[in-house]
This record gives structure tokens, C-alpha cells and sequence, in this order.
């Protein structure tokens, strides 16, 4: 589940990603009364598997809902849950769709997973490779092999976002200096596990972090806050 909302007394509007369904939303009617017969279940970052009724309008209903994964312990951590609630709004905005992609829904699901398990995860540099890994699902990786505008392979010291990747000094022209160590962090944290993201100095999380949320605004039209 991506976020909930209170609505009137006693219900939740519910958003959440599913594998073949994308993006929905519902709503969870008397979630919220003490005796409420979905008890904890139906709160962010839960996985869960439910039963939904779809009536007149986008807005389905809850009928049923089983928790296959609370991740009780990201809720332990202050880092954790800002991690959590990053990770879920970045699938949020860049797959506001009903299109299917199961590759986001368990890309997600394993993130969580992951903070869940370990806490010391909940770094700027694993919400940076989680964030490019959405982008190569949205088929808008950036390009870091070679020149984005004109393919040369060598001397890449920039990164443009309207370009979509690195880029030469002849093609500098709207992009933002980046340097070998924050190009290094980029290729090694598209290509590795989320569990295996590499570590980088500060500067080089900067820049990667600028050029992830540059693609998603100019390739997207999202926003993505910054986490570096």
C-alpha cells in the first residue's frame, strides 16, 4: 500500500500498486472504528492480498483484506519510514497508471523488504538506485555509456537531463558537471542488487541524485524530491 487518507468519519481512501492492475485507489469503509473487522491490516507499506469491488466509479471497495507482509520494523526507525514513504511516492508518481508492470510491484516489495530487515539500508544511496531502477522499468534509464546527443564515448563530464544521460564537451550545453565518481556510482547502482548498493562520498550522491530527478522531470513531467 503507497499512502491512506481519512475520509469522513470512520473510512481510509486507500492508494496502492498491484502487479496487474497498477495504480488503484479504494476505500476502506469503517477502517477506522474500534471494531473495525480489517484491524491493522490496510495501513501504508503493508502488502496485502484483498478483494475488491468495483462499483460506478474508479473507486473501488474493500471487501476483504489478508496481510502477506507488515514490515512491523521499518516502522522502528525514523530513517526507515521516510524511506518507505519515498520509495512508495516515487511509484506513486512515475506509475500513476493502470497499465500492469509486476517488475515495479516487486521491485517495491523488496525494497521494503529490505528496509524492513535492515535499517542501516535507509541511505540517500539506496533511495537513488531504487529511484533508477524505477526509471529503467519506465524504459527512460538514463544513458552512461556514451555521449546521449551525439555517442561519442569519451571525455563525458556532463549529465543532461533533457538529453536523458551523460554527454560530451560538444553537447555540454544545459547540463551539470559530472564527475567520474558520481558516473561510477550510477552504473554500478543500476546494474547491482538493491542489497549490493555501492557506497559513495557525498559529492557523488549529489549528482547522481540530480540526474535521476532531472531525467524523471524532463523524460516523466515528476517531480521527485531530493535526497541527496
Amino acid at each position: 500500500m503507497l499512502r491512506s487518507i481519512r475520509y469522513g468519519e470512520a473510512d481510509r481512501i486507500l492508494h496502492l500498486y498491484t502487479p496487474m492492475r497498477g495504480r488503484m485507489s479504494a476505500i476502506a469503509k469503517g477502517v477506522r472504528k474500534a471494531k473495525s473487522r480489517f484491524g491493522g491490516r490496510l495501513e501504508p507499506f503493508f502488502r496485502i492480498e484483498g478483494v475488491f469491488h468495483q462499483g460506478r466509479s474508479d473507486l473501488f471497495t474493500v471487501t476483504s483484506a489478508s496481510t502477506v507482509a507488515g514490515h512491523p520494523r521499518l516502522r522502528e526507525h525514523a530513517a526507515t519510514l521516510d524511506a518507505a514513504a519515498r520509495a512508495c511516492d516515487a511509484v506513486g508518481r512515475l506509475f500513476a497508471t493502470e497499465d500492469p508492470h509486476p517488475e515495479v510491484f516487486h521491485l517495491l516489495g523488496n525494497e521494503l523488504a529490505l528496509l524492513d530487515a535492515d535499517p542501516s539500508l535507509a541511505t540517500p544511496a539506496n533511495g537513488i538506485a531504487f529511484r533508477l531502477k524505477l526509471l529503467l522499468a519506465a524504459g527512460l534509464a538514463p544513458q552512461l555509456s556514451a555521449c546521449a546527443s551525439c555517442g561519442e564515448a569519451e571525455h563525458l563530464a556532463g549529465f543532461s537531463g533533457a538529453a536523458g544521460g551523460v554527454v560530451c564537451p560538444a553537447c555540454e550545453a544545459g547540463s551539470f558537471r559530472l564527475d567520474a565518481a558520481g558516473h561510477h556510482f550510477l552504473v554500478e547502482a543500476l546494474g547491482r542488487p538493491l542489497a549490493q548498493t555501492p557506497p559513495a562520498v557525498a559529492s557523488a550522491l549529489r549528482q547522481a541524485d540530480r540526474a535521476v530527478r532531472e531525467t524523471a522531470e524532463h523524460h516523466a513531467g515528476v517531480r521527485l524530491g531530493e535526497l541527496a
